[in-house]
């Protein structure tokens, strides 16, 4: 897909015809919620018709993939066909190229029934999912999460679900939690019982484990407890991740970043995600997310101590509204990247973009005469991150999080990577 960006005067009639492209096409890949309506600034994904076949009369499957040097079950799958033996003439299909092969992992923070009704919407694009993080108390026990609708919509979808456990929630940064665990082996063979049984129980297939924030004195033990959970989990078939503090060196200081010992916990999971976001801190003054330069950097540290194929690139897929200028202690808006356009529009804000951070921002005036300063991704940013994933060649991409439209995405994703799929 070619990606362009909206000027002043452009509307998408006049877009569709300068790319001789059908203008609905450009709409649904794009999820455009109102197509007589653009943000100047805005960047839209733009179908390559050399990459579709327009159907004939007289077309089966067969003879188009023959054409194409394709087969049959790839245009199946890549046009979502339930019914190989019903095409007719006129109907665009796409015809799927050779791509790079990824995992694509994604969270999710919704209830159950919203969280199922995204993993249906995306699903195609996911090879794992977790659903709302379990969270692990002191004493080695579970707060268990409804979750059997997302579980439902995940088998439905060929998605492998993925349990998450993590050591904090609101107004607990986790330290002391984490602590009680790991200061004990009885509470970590307790907690990982309760993990299997639920695993067991409810059909997970594999365990995410999110320990944020633990003491740097519980270093060794937190490289114990990994490796103890992959001896449990791995002669049951399952497989075993952990999500990473964004750490540029083995010596960064910092609460968040010295109990992630990436050689040791990159050589014990099955894969690692790196929580490559977060510049642009909701508490913070305003600045890009998840700007590429940063991420580069701890790629390439990631890559110096672990091999290519355990690394998973953190994906943000929100957006954040400051109130400008900032004041300490007040805290941005967070919302998806589709609202940020829809903003835009609404106050006639022209979006610009960051090359530095490969990240596109806005300013704008409210009703009340505040000024706000908006930051989110759209295509330009994801194909950055995407072109990172392909220049070193990991092992796949992880979204944080879904319930966050953001279709332009998902478009772009599916064109540039052929998702794995496990039966």
């Amino acid at each position: 897909m070619d990606i362009y960006v909206v000027n002043k005067g452009d509307t998408l009639w006049k877009i569709a015809n300068r790319y001789n492209v059908n203008m609905d096409l450009i709409a649904k890949v794009n999820g455009l919620q109102s197509p007589n309506q653009l943000a100047i600034g805005q960047a839209l994904l733009i179908p390559k018709l050399n990459g579709y076949h327009r159907v004939q009369p007289g077309d089966t499957l067969w003879s188009i993939a023959h054409k194409h040097g394709v087969t049959v079950e790839s245009i199946v799958s890549a046009n979502e066909i339930t019914n190989p033996n019903i095409i007719y003439p006129g109907m665009l299909l796409i015809i799927p190229t050779s791509k790079p092969i990824i995992d694509v992992y994604a969270y999710s923070y919704e209830d159950d029934k919203l969280g199922a009704k995204s993993v249906n919407e995306v699903g195609k694009s996911l090879t794992y999912f977790s659903p709302k993080a379990y969270v692990v108390t002191k004493s080695g026990t579970l707060d268990e999460t409804p979750d059997e609708m997302q579980l439902a919509a995940a088998k439905l979808n060929n998605v492998i679900p993925t349990l998450s456990i993590m050591n904090f929630k609101p107004g607990d940064i986790g330290s002391q939690t984490a602590h009680a665990i790991l200061s004990s082996k009885d509470l970590q063979e307790k907690l990982l019982r309760n993990v299997i049984n639920v695993m067991d129980e409810k059909g997970y297939k594999g365990l995410n484990i999110n320990f944020e924030n633990v003491l740097p004195s519980d270093r060794e033990a937190y490289i114990g407890f990994v490796q103890l959970a992959v001896n449990r989990l791995h002669p049951r078939g399952y497989i075993v991740s952990t999500a990473l503090a964004p750490k540029t060196s083995g010596t960064q200081p910092g609460l968040l970043y010295e109990a992630h010992d990436y050689p040791a916990l990159g050589n014990i999971v099955d894969f690692v995600v790196l929580m490559t976001y977060e510049w642009g801190y909701r508490l913070g003054p305003p600045q890009a997310i998840s700007p590429i330069k940063e991420i580069e950097k701890v790629v390439k540290y990631a890559l110096s101590v672990m091999p290519a194929n355990k690394i998973h690139l953190g994906f943000e897929i929100y957006a954040r509204d400051w109130l400008i200028p900032h004041v300490k202690g007040n805290v941005a808006e967070t919302f998806s990247p589709q609202e940020a356009l829809n903003r835009a529009m609404k106050y006639g804000a022209t979006i610009q973009y960051d090359t530095n951070a490969q990240a596109p921002f806005y300013r704008y005036v409210d009703e009340n005469g505040q000024g706000h300063e908006v930051w989110f991704e759209d295509a330009r940013s994801a194909k950055a991150k995407f072109d990172l994933v392909k220049k070193y060649n990991l092992r796949g991409i992880t979204y944080w999080a879904l319930g966050f439209p953001y279709p332009e995405n998902w478009s772009l994703l599916n064109d540039t990577f052929t998702i794995k799929k496990f039966k």
